[in-house]
């Protein structure tokens, strides 16, 4: 009984890993520029069937196959040939453990790559790069016979995920506008792309959490062991958020929200290695660490190797995934229950902190760097060849439009939503040079007035019909529209609108990257009118937007009396002239 009962629990757990698409699906998206979130989504779901196409046909066999040697399995089609007495459980398990691998990669390479090129080298990680590793440590392969423990996958799939992640975006280039270069090539300024919709890549961070418990867990055969998984997989995540609030605190001045969602994955993937061999103390410290390895690694990737990794890709699961294998051999004890790390003669190891010494440790590098060194080589080889047959990188014309469009044919992610890219606009310091002196409308005088708010065009005299355009902070919208519809105006066309002047957005941080702050979101409200005196409708606008600064607004009056001349036939082509 107890046996059927975690047979369900194994397919529940393959069941949790598949539902992690979802959650990498919303963190990139909403770590990404709106104009790519169709991109994106169409991504990460081909990232699970293109995989299960290849997984299919070669994967499966290289992974699980009879072993040859220690390297790879016997390619074999039991699925086809013999599916009475196939492992079907088994199956369905690792191939969603497989997806996985692949879809870490697309973050790094969010924004600016070929889909076509992603589906090819998606179809080559999950036909080739991952079963061959994966079947060293969980197949039968020789680094399982030597004693290298990695009960999850820190290993095997984040740092394979994320040093393929790094190599991509590193051939790939960075986005347009992310590096401001000097003469000589020397980057002099990084700035920052914030995510446009953070609301969905923590609704993709707490699906990944969830999911993680069977990530972590479904390979548990008893009760003690799944109960003592489920805390590690508690403990370490929430340790490295904690940890990186406090750092980002600190050294920003305020706790950063996108490095924090980061921070949470970090300590996720620490701990997937060692989840079933350490304690709760050893849970702190992993978790602790991978806090503060996020954030250099994001700093570090920005600042330093100039790649850029839209989502953290590589800080993440890259240098964590190291993080959590070598923590095996650093923290494994024999207290954990369900603990079962044993080098080649069965002697139990136990990591260098609990009395095991190096050997453990040692054991845990070899196989991390014979994973990375196999991973460097043949996701470059991978990456260099596609770049060469069919090119990697979109064209600067299509990064600019964004992939929904040009790739997906797809105008927007958001149909029926207004979507403006409010980036680095959160936050307006008012220039102290601008105050004038007088917050009261009325207290002001016409100078003080005409500062605040000026009329760019005069009203032309013995004109009848005029176009009224005001430009306006956001936040003085509703009152403006209530002055207009006090006066009668009833017809206006309202624009979100983006512009800068003598008040500028105040520098804030962006995962350790200062925002350039010019830009700020404004409306641009049009009206027409004819019997309502356009002075009175100068006159509300002016007292709509008055704060007493120079920048409250500005208005701009057109006539419109050649133009209805000319579409009623009363002068010539020539009128045109005169009309902008």
């Amino acid at each position: 009984m107890n046996e059927q009962v975690f047979s369900v629990w194994f397919l529940i757990g393959a069941a949790l890993v598949f539902w992690m698409q979802a959650g990498f699906a919303m963190c990139e998206a909403g770590f990404t520029r709106a104009k790519n979130t169709g991109n994106i989504i169409m991504k990460n779901l081909m990232d699970f069937c293109i995989g299960t196409v290849v997984f299919i046909l070669i994967g499966f066999g290289l992974f699980l196959g009879e072993d040859l040697v220690g390297f790879i399995g016997k390619p074999g089609f039991d699925i086809f040939s013999n599916y009475a007495d196939f492992d079907w459980s088994n199956f369905v398990f690792n191939l969603v453990f497989c997806a996985t691998t692949a879809t870490i990669v697309s973050g790094s390479m969010a924004e600016r790559t070929k889909f076509l090129s992603y589906c090819v080298y998606s179809a080559v990680i999950s036909a080739i790069i991952y079963p061959v590793e994966a079947h060293w440590t969980w197949g039968g392969g020789w680094l399982s016979q030597i004693g290298f423990h990695d009960f999850a996958g820190s290993n095997c799939i984040h740092m394979v995920g994320g040093i393929s992640a790094l190599i991509g975006a590193a051939i790939l280039g960075p986005r347009i506008g992310k590096y401001e270069r000097d003469k000589s090539g020397k980057v002099t300024k990084v700035n920052a792309f914030p995510g446009h919709n953070l609301v969905a890549a923590s609704l993709g961070v707490f699906i990944l959490w969830l999911g993680w418990y069977g990530f972590n867990g479904a390979a548990c055969t008893s009760v003690e062991q799944l109960g003592s998984v489920f805390v590690t997989t508690t403990i370490a995540p929430a340790l490295a958020t904690v940890t990186c609030m406090i750092f980002t605190w600190i050294k920003y001045k305020k706790p950063d929200v996108s490095m924090c969602l980061n921070a949470s994955l970090a300590g996720l993937v620490a701990i997937t290695a060692p989840c079933d061999a350490v304690d709760a103390l050893g849970s702190i410290i992993i978790g602790i660490v991978a806090g503060l390895l996020v954030c250099f690694g994001v700093w570090f990737l920005d600042y330093k190797l100039h790649v850029d990794d839209p989502v953290g890709a590589v800080a993440v699961h890259c240098l964590n995934g190291i993080w959590g294998t070598l923590a095996v051999g650093l923290f494994a004890t024999s207290s954990a229950p369900g603990y079962s790390i044993a080098d080649a003669s069965g002697n139990q190891l136990v990591g260098l902190f609990y009395g095991g010494g190096f050997k453990l440790l040692g054991i845990q590098a070899l196989g991390m760097l014979a994973t990375a060194a196999w991973t460097v080589v043949t996701i470059g080889i991978t990456f260099f060849a596609i770049k060469k047959i069919m090119g990697l990188r979109v064209t600067e014309e299509e990064e600019i439009l964004g992939l929904d469009e040009t790739e997906h044919g797809l105008a927007s992610a958001y149909s029926g939503f207004a979507i403006m890219d409010v980036s680095n606009t959160l936050n307006m310091s008012i220039n102290e040079n601008t105050d004038i002196g007088i917050d009261d409308y009325e207290a002001a005088s016409k100078v003080q007035r005409d500062a605040a708010v000026p009329v760019v065009s005069a009203p032309v005299p013995g004109s009848n019909i005029y176009k009224v355009v005001i430009i306006a902070k956001l936040s003085r919208y509703d009152k403006l529209r209530r002055a207009m519809n006090e006066l009668g105006v009833m017809g206006m066309t309202v624009t979100q609108v983006m512009g800068c002047g003598v008040q500028k957005g105040s520098g804030e941080m962006y995962r350790g990257v200062e925002m350039d702050a010019t830009l700020l979101p404004k409306i641009k409200l049009e009206v027409v009118v004819s019997k309502i005196p356009v002075s009175d409708v100068i006159d509300a606008a002016k007292k709509a937007l008055y704060t007493g600064h120079i920048g409250d607004g500005k208005i701009f009056v057109y006539s419109l009396d050649n133009v209805v001349k000319i579409r009623t036939g009363e002068e010539g082509p020539a009128a045109l002239a005169d009309v902008e």
